[in-house]
């Protein structure tokens, strides 16, 4: 059986093998929200791209369960959202697409958060670079 810590290392190693972004650890605590695990994002057109979201959720059952996917800017401005209408209690963690969501021109990466029915956003979220945004920097040799 695995540890915490060889999991994590696998999500991580898994990550940077298949260029997606993985959530960083954190302290160990009881799960309240649900957890963005991974994201996989890909270029759809002009400022639209396309994301596989991956969650893992504390309550997964008819009564409580993650019921939604946004993909918004570091200061919170919301580009796009996905409402889940069913419990994935046999699917844990679960990956969910939103297609065609569309990020202004200027922004770089967004970040990915997953919502719980009771408490809202909140659990761990991944930051993604968008692909064809990122710019390169240069070394000024004196």
């Amino acid at each position: 059986m695995m540890n915490r810590a060889a999991i994590v290392f696998a999500f991580v190693a898994l990550g940077a093998w298949s260029g997606a972004a993985v959530a960083q650890t954190a302290p160990s605590r009881a799960q309240k929200f649900p957890d963005v695990v991974e994201v996989k994002v890909r270029a759809a057109g002009a400022n639209r791209f396309d994301f596989d979201v991956t969650v893992s959720s504390p309550y997964d059952s008819p009564r409580r369960y993650a019921d939604g996917i946004r993909a918004r800017s570091k200061d919170g401005a919301v580009f796009g959202h996905r409402k889940l209408f069913h419990d994935h209690a046999d699917e844990q963690p679960f990956t969910r697409d939103m297609y065609g969501v569309e990020v202004p021109a200027g922004v770089k990466s967004v970040v990915v958060e997953a919502r719980d029915q009771r408490f809202g956003y909140g659990g761990r979220t991944v930051e993604v670079e968008l692909p064809g945004r990122w710019r390169s920097r240069t070394t000024r040799c004196r």
